[in-house]
């Protein structure tokens, strides 16, 4: 069993199949007004943020690391001084244990500040590409334009005694 379906008229959608149309078949989709493009762009003001801090930061996190490598150090010198087991431990856990936490702090504010500029870089770098290419589409767009707007014009124009 074969059943014809109508192509829908250029500008409206067809009901899904299935459902009834609402619409009578006469009846055309409403104009819907285009907004023209304004010449000027919008200028939005991006406030940069200040890196208030993020200096001393960096180098407080830095700071962490070294401190946390001399207490390891120092652990290291305190238990090698001892032949007996009982007394390394002390310095193993004071020096050992509290040097590696440092480190790791210390590398976690490194990190996290050195992203954190990384990431603002490229965020910013992003931006500019996609202005940059917003620009190159409109004057695409522009010139396409153009070339319609003559076409339409000679279409629309007397047409030297041609027989239609």
């Amino acid at each position: 069993m074969e059943h014809d379906v109508e192509a829908p008229k250029p500008g409206t959608v067809a009901p899904a199949p299935g459902v009834p149309s609402t619409a009578s078949e006469e009846s055309t989709p409403p104009e819907v007004p285009v907004a023209e493009p304004r010449p000027e762009a919008v200028i939005v003001e991006v406030t940069i943020p200040k890196a208030r801090g993020e200096r001393a930061r960096l180098i407080a996190g830095l700071a962490l690391i070294v401190i946390g490598g001399l207490v390891i150090f120092g652990g290291y010198w305190g238990a090698s001084g001892t032949a007996t087991l009982n007394k390394q431990i002390p310095y193993l856990l004071s020096g050992g244990m509290l040097g590696i936490g440092l480190v790791i702090a210390g590398a976690a504010v490194f990190v996290r500040i050195s992203m954190s500029r990384f990431l603002r870089y490229w965020m910013i770098r992003d931006v500019y590409e996609r202005r940059v290419q917003a620009d190159r589409i409109i004057e695409s767009m522009n010139g396409v334009e153009a070339v319609l707007r003559a076409a339409t014009r000679r279409a629309s124009g007397p047409h030297d005694g041609v027989n239609q």
